[in-house]
């Protein structure tokens, strides 16, 4: 049984030049947001954007006036609204550049359409929630992180945590949802440009896992997005499915 993602007030706008993916898009969208928009191109996508400021942003790679790396950072620079791709690519590189573009998550093509409503309302949802990271409570399975008092617990048991540990949650609960791209979380944690991010990662990861996840094989807390990165939260296939 699959679980529908509750209905928003929201404005969606889907930027793909194939009518027929736009159609799946609608369908797919259609009881989870109020309105959806359309654009076949780059120069419509960020015209509407610039005019109707959609609450998310739904954008396809293959557009015919320009890349969609390209319009990613030039929709970036209007609009804080939540960027989700949907793309054909499955090479790492491809997927760390969009984030890094300022892309907050991408679906693969095909996809499940409950798992991309899913995905869409999870991101609508983060935006309009106040972002805790940097003070007050945050928990998440059992695990409970206070950064104003610095203390933590699992299941009621004190955690311990150390400087570098404490800085990676700090990081991740900042913008829970989002994927932060092995490069993203080691300059918010490390503050320099040098050094193999993912190498330093996946020590520190491993350590502060053992600590905050009742099972560390299974992560719920922290969980990866293979070759790419990291995000904070119980998994999106564990979210939909009951």
């Amino acid at each position: 049984m699959v679980m529908h993602p509750t209905r928003t007030d929201a404005t969606v706008l889907v930027i793909d030049d194939e009518p027929e993916i736009r159609h799946v898009v609608h369908t797919a969208l259609r009881s989870t947001v109020a309105r959806v928009l359309d654009a076949a191109d780059g120069r419509s996508a960020l015209a509407t954007v610039k005019a109707q400021t959609p609450d998310l942003i739904v954008l396809d790679l293959g557009l015919p006036d320009q890349s969609g790396l390209d319009l990613c950072r030039a929709i970036r620079a209007h609009s804080l609204a939540p960027i989700v791709v949907l793309t054909a690519r499955h090479i790492e590189s491809d997927k760390v550049a969009l984030l890094n573009a300022g892309a907050d998550d991408y679906v693969t093509k095909p996809f499940s359409t409950s798992e991309f409503a899913a995905r869409v309302s999870a991101q609508i949802r983060r935006a309009r929630t106040a972002r805790p990271g940097t003070s007050g409570t945050v928990e998440a399975d059992g695990m409970s992180v206070n950064f104003t008092t610095r203390r933590a617990n699992r299941d009621g048991q004190a955690i311990r945590l150390t400087p570098i540990e404490w800085a990676i949650l700090r990081a991740l609960t900042a913008d829970p949802g989002r994927v932060y791209t092995h490069q993203q979380l080691f300059d918010a944690v490390w503050a320099r440009e040098f050094g193999d991010a993912r190498q330093y990662l996946r020590v520190h990861i491993t350590n502060l896992r053992r600590k905050v996840e009742r099972d560390p094989t299974h992560p719920r807390v922290i969980i990866t997005e293979p070759g790419v990165g990291y995000r904070f939260g119980i998994p999106l296939n564990q979210e939909i499915a009951s």
